[in-house]
């Protein structure tokens, strides 16, 4: 019998990412592969990475100077990069990051078994084309690392947006969506395993169109289909896509969850056009009252920059303006980090000094705690039915899931399983979490 090789990756940054790593994991193991939990016993290094923010590549970069002394331990040791970082530094890994031996973009993973051949010459080997149509449509991601509870599908890779600040158009190429048939199918198959969530993932989902030109609100039907009792999610929206139709097959589908992710980034017109997110703040308040309209339950959660280039005072209150008028329930909040070769950072100078930055961000993490906690103390005595998917983190003796509303519920475990659907009534909360007891149906 072949003995097989070792294989130990590492994910970082988006969703999208943690769902490449998956198809990876699928092709690795058909090539006389098997992961291991263990560092110290891979025979193959994969770090999967992230360039959206200067952060995320420097977190990489260290991680990439600590697998030196695994090189050292194992001379016959190979180590890749993966992902968005590999596609935009390519030449740099090469030159700066000696140890490093495989560099593979996102459109490049079924090239891996003969990049690794190359690389065991010693040579270094390098795939970073972008394509115009590779989805993996037909490779089943192998998903070791959830709780066979919640999965995600990829829908569709890369973007057509090209927000002046964003890597990502560059990083993953033109859009292009899968079969709809290739996505229906794995998502039955999910549920047949025993899963009970479905994700659908995009850059932006509302640009799903299939080869007959059917949209992303018939593909989340036909998802819904599957089952009443397969949740149904997605991420991200794009708010200058996000239709009425859409909103109206959530509404028709009550295993669609009352959930959606609304990035906005900012509040005020000129920074939005300078961001280039081809919508005004009246538009996006459009579409924060049609969802309210067909989807009245519905939490909604957002992306927000501070900071961006030339961002004044009176820009800054205009995004808490709207923060309050919203009234999120969560939001993903960050300073502006300039990426290089952005539209950004050619033709807007990242001029807000960084101690402005960092105290307008603390301005907005201590609204959005406030608006969450209000959100949160809202549903105290309330009922909802939760999805239970593992142990609370803090507490064996408690069980934590999530609502439809995509808010974590914990609460007293009794003879539940992860997996299963339970009745619970909300008695206190923080901003982050809701906590309750079981009631009968």
């Amino acid at each position: 019998m072949e003995t097989k090789g070792k294989l130990y990756i590492e994910t970082y940054g988006c969703q999208m990412n943690f769902s490449d790593t998956q198809i990876v994991n699928s092709i690795m193991t058909d090539h006389h592969f098997e992961t291991t939990p263990h560092i110290e016993d891979a025979d193959l290094i994969f770090i999967n990475t992230c360039s959206i923010r200067d952060n995320a590549e420097k977190r990489v970069r260290a991680r990439l100077q600590e697998f030196k002394r695994y090189k050292k331990q194992k001379p016959g040791l190979v180590i890749g990069v993966l992902g968005c970082m590999a596609e935009r530094l390519k030449e740099q890994l090469i030159e700066q990051e000696k140890m490093v031996d495989v560099i593979v973009g996102p459109d490049a993973y079924r090239d891996l078994p003969r990049l690794l051949d190359v690389a065991e010459t010693g040579q270094k080997a390098i795939n970073v084309m972008l394509s115009a149509d590779e989805t993996y449509a037909d490779i089943s991601p192998v998903r070791l690392d959830g709780n066979g509870v919640a999965a995600f599908i990829s829908i569709m890779r890369g973007c057509e947006n090209f927000c002046s600040y964003c890597v990502v158009p560059f990083t993953r190429g033109r859009e292009r969506s899968r079969d709809p048939k290739t996505i229906v199918d794995e998502a039955a198959g999910l549920f047949n395993e025993g899963f009970r969530e479905i994700t659908l993932l995009g850059q932006n989902v509302n640009s799903y169109k299939d080869d007959n030109g059917n949209g992303f609100p018939g593909l989340l039907a036909q998802v819904a289909a599957i089952s009443p009792e397969l949740r149904v999610r997605f991420a991200t929206s794009h708010p200058k896509d996000l239709s009425d139709e859409l909103l109206q097959t959530m509404a028709a589908w009550p295993n669609i969850c009352r959930s959606i992710h609304l990035p906005v980034q900012s509040g005020s017109d000129r920074i939005l056009k300078l961001m280039n997110r081809k919508y005004t703040r009246e538009w996006y308040i459009n579409r924060i009252q049609a969802i309210k309209k067909y989807l009245p339950e519905c939490a909604l959660s957002t992306d927000i920059i501070s900071g961006f280039s030339s961002e004044t005072e009176e820009d800054h209150q205009q995004t808490l303006e709207l923060m309050r008028y919203v009234g999120y329930d969560y939001a993903y909040m960050f300073k502006y980090s300039e990426r290089p070769n952005t539209l950004a950072a050619k033709k807007h100078k990242d001029d807000v000094a960084e101690e402005v930055k960092s105290r307008r961000l603390k301005e907005i993490i201590d609204l959005q705690q406030k608006l969450s906690l209000k959100s949160n103390k809202q549903d105290i005595g309330k009922t909802c039915e939760v999805l239970i998917e593992n142990e609370s983190k803090k507490s064996k003796n408690e069980l934590s899931g999530r609502n439809s509303q995509n808010k974590v519920v914990v609460f007293p475990k009794g003879n539940q399983q992860p997996g299963e659907y339970v009745q619970v009534k909300i008695t206190a909360c923080t901003p982050a979490t809701l906590r309750g007891i079981i009631v009968e149906a």
